[in-house]
């Protein structure tokens, strides 16, 4: 595999009959997809979503005895380097989705991803896929923890089943995911499926190099935003939906100034490892002082993806910073004073340093 290629990596989640393993093979039936390597994580001793899966034999790897979120963690590290050594014996395989069982915590599976150093060296986490069933889906929102997490920290939320359920109930649960996630706006999944393009290149490190792709990403954030300048807030407060799912709430905040890349990082180190377990996910574009190019943060719990210079700041936007953050049980005036504190932090002794010359 050369150097310079990562494969991007979808993992797709989703309860329990929720539709993935259906969302899967229309997926796979696309040109778009060709050379999509398919790794399947099915609960228990005999596995059957393997058998639904239309890919070619040699690129489906099931893996089995076990939650994909803890006891075979490392076969599903094992299998990328399968899959690795594959592609740098010539084997044209552009990208890798793992679906994992309805039961799994997808919080493990990204740490796997971001933190294995044999992983890290070839894959890329493109985005969190997740399909949500609009005749149970508030219902195992409000009973199911692992239901909860994997809409939480989506990239993308899709809706499947909304024809088999009312208006009302519909509205509803759209309105439900919009306040757990609000930086993934629900989708519905009609009769047709999805355009693979909706699920390919959702982050700004595996997207195709153009302007476009970190537009969109900064878009899809920038509702939920909240602004700060060099002096303070200056922003307004909006409503905060997130009412049923009290413990887990995800925000973004937008700095319009650069920011010191010393206090901030040592602030995010410092979180992470003291309060790593209320850290769900976090995932930024930086304008960072002293780089003119914008730089891309990813983090799950204490795990954190290498910092990434991304190729240029697109010619319609001035440079900005925006965060999201997906929290549980933490305040957000936390996040927001502890930045503020590190950053005036890193700032202030190289004022002294230039009062004194």
């Amino acid at each position: 595999m050369a150097a310079d290629r990562l494969l991007p990596v979808t993992l797709l989640t989703g309860f329990l009959g929720a539709g993935k393993t259906t969302l899967l093979n229309n997926l796979l039936r696309q040109e778009a997809m060709a050379g999509t390597a398919v790794l399947i994580n099915e609960f228990g001793e005999t596995g059957l979503d393997h058998l639904l899966v239309e890919t070619l034999e040699d690129e489906a790897v099931l893996l089995q005895a076990g939650c994909l979120c803890c006891t075979i963690r490392g076969d599903l590290a094992r299998a990328l380097e399968g899959i690795a050594k594959r592609v740098r014996d010539g084997q044209d395989l552009r990208r890798v989705i793992i679906e994992t069982t309805g039961l799994a915590d997808p919080l493990p599976i990204l740490q796997t991803l971001m933190a294995d150093p044999g992983t890290a060296r070839h894959f890329a986490l493109d985005g969190v896929v997740t399909v949500v069933d609009a005749v149970n889906g508030t219902a195992t929102l409000d009973s199911q923890p692992e239901a909860e997490r994997q809409a939480a920290v989506a990239d993308r939320l899709l809706v499947s089943k909304a024809d088999l359920t009312s208006q009302n109930k519909l509205s509803t649960l759209l309105a439900r995911l919009a306040a757990l996630n609000p930086v993934a706006e629900p989708r519905i999944l009609g009769p047709g499926g999805l355009d693979a393009a909706d699920i390919i290149g959702l982050s700004p490190e595996t997207a195709p190099l153009r302007d476009e792709a970190l537009l969109r990403w900064l878009k899809e954030t920038a509702p939920a935003a909240h602004h700060h300048g060099s002096g303070g807030h200056h922003g307004h407060h909006h409503h905060d939906a997130n009412r049923h799912d009290s413990r887990i709430h995800a925000f973004c905040l937008r700095f319009d100034s650069p920011l010191p890349w010393d206090g901030l990082a040592t602030w995010l180190q410092m979180l992470t490892a003291t309060r790593g377990d209320a850290v769900l996910r976090i995932k930024g574009i930086l304008d960072v002082k002293g780089q003119d190019r914008p730089l891309a943060i990813h983090g799950v719990q204490g795990v954190w993806h290498a910092p990434a210079l991304l190729p240029s700041w697109p010619d319609a936007m001035r440079p900005c910073s925006q965060m999201v953050f997906i929290l549980r049980d933490m305040p957000r005036d936390v996040i927001e004073k502890g930045i503020a504190a590190f950053c005036a932090a890193a700032i202030t002794p190289k004022r002294a340093e230039a009062a004194d010359d």
